[in-house]
Formats: structure tokens, C-alpha cells, sequence
């Protein structure tokens, strides 16, 4: 059964009701998914309810391009800061649904968690997102760029611990799974969140951007003493396969100092650089096989951006500059966006902005031979 993302009503006269959006052709309410009809709810976008005049809805009928697994994918594995050994298993869902979590060893009150950028909840290590029961589950971020990445845009993830684990420290081996198992097209159309103005977010000498673009693109920059790390700039345009090819296998890093730090502190108990991570100190390097990329540290930050973007609840026609950002200040950034009804507009590909989303058209030859 389809879970809306809000329980609120919607009302249609004579049943025969059309959705006008700024700027976009009219759209039969029942060709919108209840999620996207949840999106205008919580952010206010304005809607106009018609009742057609011939009694006959008008409605876009856009190329069907959504896509979920054709089979499930179980992975195991440790959680990067409990330690914890975790199984998750991502499983096929229907047109509309979207991405959910569900935590199994919750076995009272609600276990459903939403993939949406308003139930996170604010942390500087990782993505946690919470229900209104409590319910949560974190460092989520790799397994939603691998999501994303795949164009993968139905799917319920069942969990049994509230820590997604860690594998190699990349999204790497979600993809494989993903890849292995393979991507089926359903039949619905896809539907992306175009951005209208330029939305920007500050915190110190962090900032985080989006841009009105026609693909989604990410642009990166970041700033450390470690001599190994430095000064490092990437930028890359996601559309069809490159996240995999260019992102999907840069793992996650940290300084020695931080890791010592977080220890003491209870947390990155499941980190191991001879496993799932990168440590840096100065100008060594701890990794197992070494570093995959020369400039493996800015290419994950783009990677963790691009799982924290696809909590907007559908793909982003947006550019997004990110300089030393993070978690909590990409996902105040979507917060912004949505703040204000003219920042945004939800549009239904039509086969050229569906042939530059993230994902379209990706196959097992793109899968980076170093992963």
C-alpha cells in the first residue's frame, strides 16, 4: 500500500479536477503522485483547482521514465559510528512511492521514516532523519546518492538498526547491488523540482548554493591544512551515468585528530581505514589500496551532497556550488528553497530533461574498475 507523505485531504469536485502550477501546462491531479501533491502542501506552492469544462481532465502525458530494482538487494555490514553489525535490504516499490525506510526491529508504534528533506534532523557528522514517533535512522547520505545515482526513484529499505552501515565507505557497493540486480522502468512519468532563482545558505566561511540550470550539476571546494588534502575543486555534470563513474566508489575521510576526537566521544567506532574510510594526518595517508582518486576527499563531499540533494523528495534541475559545506548546511539549504513558494516549480520531464537526469540510461560498464 502507498503511503502519502501527509495525511492531508484533498478535495475534487465532480472528480474531475486540474492542477495549475506557474508556468506549467495543466496537470491532472490524479497523474500526480501523492508525494509531489504532499511537496505543494508543505511548502505552500500555490495551486488553482478547475473543474474542466467538458468534464474531461487535461492532462501532460510525458514519457514514462520512473524506476525502481526488479529485484530486492540485501546488504550487511557495520555502522560507521555504533559499530554496530547492520542488515538493510532495499526492495522494489511501485510507481509514486518514493523512498521510504523501515526500521524492522521497531515492532511498536510507527516504523516508517520518509526520505524528505523536513524530518532531518540537524547533525554535524551525518544525515539522520526521524519520524514523529521517534524513529530514526542515520548516515543515510551514501545509500541515497546510490539512489539518486541509479535513478532509482521507488524503493522501501528496510533496516533492523538506526545506522545504515558503512561498507567501504563509499556508495560504491550500492550501486554494484543495485546494477546486479537491475533497474526497471515503470509506468509513470517522472516528475523534477526545477529551481527558479538562485538560493543561497552562509555559516562562517561555509556556503552552499543552487542555481537555476536545465541538468543538475555540483560544483565543490574545499580547505584543509592536512598537507594530502589541501585545497581541492571539482565540478561535474551528473547527468545519465557520470555519478558513477566519476563519484560512486570516493570513500569517506577524516583527519587523525577527529578521529581521536570522535572516538573519545563514543562515535566512528565502526571506522576503519583498512576497510571503510580515508585518514589523513599531515601529509600521510591511510586507506586501504590508497587513494582512488587524487582528489578523492572533494569528490566525496560531492557524493555526500548528492544523497542530501535527493531528499528534496524528486530529482533537482539545479547547479549547486558548495564551498566547505556539509550535511546540515546542504539540508538548510533545501529548507530555503522550499521556504518560499517562487524559489522552485515542479515540472514533468519531457525526454530531453529526462536524458540529463541523474541515473538515465546507467549500466554495468560504467561501473569504475578501482571500486
Amino acid at each position: 500500500m502507498k503511503r502519502p507523505l501527509y495525511g492531508a485531504a484533498f478535495f475534487f469536485l465532480k472528480s474531475c479536477v486540474c492542477v495549475f502550477v506557474r508556468g506549467v501546462s495543466p496537470i491532472c491531479y490524479s497523474h500526480v503522485s501523492t508525494r509531489y501533491k504532499a511537496l505543494f502542501e508543505k511548502t505552500g506552492q500555490s495551486l488553482y483547482l478547475i473543474v474542466a469544462a467538458n468534464g474531461v481532465c487535461r492532462a501532460t502525458m510525458g514519457t514514462h521514465v520512473q524506476s525502481t530494482l526488479k529485484t530486492p538487494v540485501h546488504f550487511q555490514g557495520t555502522g560507521l559510528h555504533s559499530g554496530a553489525t547492520v542488515h538493510l535490504t532495499v526492495r522494489p516499490a511501485s510507481t509514486d512511492y518514493g523512498i521510504w525506510f523501515k526500521r524492522t526491529d521497531v515492532l511498536l508504534g510507527d516504523a516508517m521514516i520518509p526520505a524528505r528533506w523536513d524530518v532531518v534532523e540537524q547533525t554535524a557528522l551525518c544525515t539522520r532523519i526521524i519520524n514523529e514517533a521517534g524513529v530514526s535512522v542515520s548516515t543515510i547520505e551514501h545509500l541515497m546518492a546510490a539512489l539518486a545515482g541509479c535513478g532509482i526513484h521507488n524503493a522501501l529499505i528496510e533496516i533492523d538498526a538506526p545506522e545504515v552501515p558503512i561498507l567501504d565507505g563509499s556508495s560504491a557497493d550500492f550501486v554494484l547491488g543495485f546494477l546486479k540486480a537491475g533497474i526497471v522502468r515503470q509506468d509513470a512519468p517522472v516528475w523534477a523540482i526545477q529551481v527558479l532563482k538562485p538560493v543561497s545558505v552562509t555559516r562562517g566561511d561555509a556556503k552552499a548554493t543552487l542555481v537555476p540550470a536545465d541538468e543538475m550539476r555540483i560544483d565543490f571546494h574545499i580547505d584543509f591544512v592536512d598537507e594530502a588534502i589541501g585545497q581541492q575543486t571539482k565540478e561535474l555534470n551528473l547527468a545519465n551515468g557520470s555519478f558513477i563513474r566519476e563519484l560512486c566508489n570516493s570513500r569517506t575521510f577524516c583527519r587523525q585528530a577527529d578521529v581521536e576526537a570522535m572516538q573519545a566521544n563514543g562515535l566512528a567506532l565502526g571506522g576503519d581505514p583498512t576497510e571503510n574510510a580515508v585518514v589523513f594526518n599531515g601529509a600521510n595517508v591511510q586507506a586501504k589500496g590508497g587513494l582512488r582518486h587524487a582528489d578523492e576527499p572533494v569528490r566525496h563531499k560531492m557524493l555526500d551532497a548528492m544523497g542530501d540533494l535527493y531528499l528534496a523528495g524528486a530529482p533537482l534541475l539545479a547547479h549547486y556550488q558548495g564551498h566547505r559545506a556539509g550535511h546540515s548546511l546542504t539540508n538548510a539549504l533545501l529548507r530555503e528553497l522550499f521556504s518560499q513558494p517562487d524559489n522552485w516549480r515542479l515540472v514533468e520531464c519531457d525526454e530531453a530533461q529526462t536524458a540529463r537526469l541523474p541515473g538515465a540510461g546507467v549500466h554495468m560498464g560504467e561501473f569504475p574498475a578501482v571500486a
